[in-house]
């Protein structure tokens, strides 16, 4: 890290809001393997389509069945989509201490009562939507991530985290946020990591 880079992620831990929703998507492209060493303004593209992509998506209807579960901060996870059969799990008690850091920290102008869930819920039904449709091949296009070209036919390339980035986009639009889930999503996991935190 540059001494800029440190100083940027020591604001973070301190005050995650001062970082903007595409940084936010930046830091967990440049977290995701296979983007170690990738050039920060690359990834900088790559989150800024990957949010515009999923911003514009229209309402995408979800299918999958829903079950709840008590395990997520255990998992370290809020919800979670699985296709065989399509389900989503929502960890009802991460959503608890999502909402108690929503409140905790003053961001319910952000993140209105029930619209954590609603996030949570819109966010897989998007991974659902890459996962049986085309929409994963306009995702890949609109990244423009060249992985082969010959002549003037080139072939389109997977950016691994682009999907999450796209994810939190839509569930922002689509629900009214104020601020990306992915903002939320590191507080909890500051929170989840905190030292001394009781488990």
């Amino acid at each position: 890290m540059t001494a800029t880079e440190l100083a940027l992620h020591d604001r973070a831990l301190m005050d995650p809001t001062a970082v903007d929703d595409i940084e936010w998507g930046v830091r967990l492209l440049a977290a995701t393997p296979t983007h170690e060493g990738r050039d920060r303004e690359l990834l900088r593209q790559w989150a800024c389509r990957a949010d515009e992509f999923g911003s514009r998506l229209a309402p995408v209807p979800s299918t999958a069945r829903v079950i709840e579960r008590d395990d997520g901060l255990e998992r370290m996870l809020l919800a979670r989509y699985t296709s065989r059969p399509p389900t989503v799990e929502l960890y009802t008690d991460t959503l608890a201490l999502a909402e108690e850091l929503v409140d905790a920290r003053g961001w319910r102008a952000w993140y209105p009562p029930g619209s954590v869930r609603a996030a949570a819920l819109a966010h897989e039904a998007v991974h659902a939507h890459l996962h049986h449709g085309p929409a994963k091949a306009a995702l890949k296009q609109a990244l423009d991530h060249t992985v082969l070209r010959v002549g003037r036919h080139r072939m389109a390339g997977h950016v691994a985290g682009a999907e999450e980035v796209a994810a939190h986009a839509y569930a922002r639009t689509v629900c009214g946020l104020g601020r990306s889930p992915l903002l939320l999503t590191a507080a909890l996991r500051a929170e989840l990591t905190r030292p001394g935190r009781e488990k």
